[in-house]
């Protein structure tokens, strides 16, 4: 087994920018989320042009890719639909996942702006946003989701001994 002291003679270590690159993860509370913003009307053309051709017209999805609506009240039956309607628990998710992996032929391309309004979009189809909603760092983490207390944090498996929620900013002392 390698030890952090052992050098292998090959590679270079990474520079601050080269992870920075890397250093995508935008947290539940909006931590990481960029300057921009974006409509649900801007996102309705951009998924039209970028998302309709793989989860359908209306995110209803496809052979080739999930449905991204749809599906609440079903994550306590015997064929739970998981969408980001019906199982995703923050907002925040959405602007992650869509920024890092979308579209699928080309992930990481789009702008804050654009990632902003397909969130909008996406969120307005969920009936979770009207749709004159503008999303941007500080309204986006303010969407409560419907499954928003799906999960429970601490978690309360014994085998993982109450571990924090990552994803959530760490707790602070009272009074501090």
């Amino acid at each position: 087994m390698a030890t952090p002291e052992q050098q292998f003679g090959f590679g270079t270590p990474a520079t601050p920018e080269q992870i920075a690159g890397w250093d995508i993860a935008i947290k539940a509370d909006g931590t990481g989320l960029p300057p921009g913003s974006g409509s649900v009307a801007q996102g309705e053309a951009l998924f039209a042009k970028l998302g309709a051709k793989c989860h359908g017209a209306k995110g209803e999805g496809t052979t080739n890719a999930p449905a991204l609506v749809g599906g609440r009240g079903s994550l306590d039956t015997d064929q739970p639909v998981k969408t980001v309607g019906s199982y995703w628990s923050y907002a925040t998710t959405l602007y992650d996942y869509i920024h890092r992996a979308m579209p699928a032929d080309n992930p990481q391309s789009l702008k804050p702006d654009e990632v902003y309004a397909l969130c909008a979009y996406i969120l307005y189809l969920n009936d979770i946003v009207p749709q004159d909603a503008v999303m941007d760092a500080k309204t986006l983490p303010q969407v409560v989701m419907p499954n928003h207390a799906g999960f429970t944090s601490p978690d309360p498996r014994p085998d993982v001994f109450d571990t924090p929620d990552p994803l959530l900013p760490a707790p602070t002392a009272p009074g501090g």
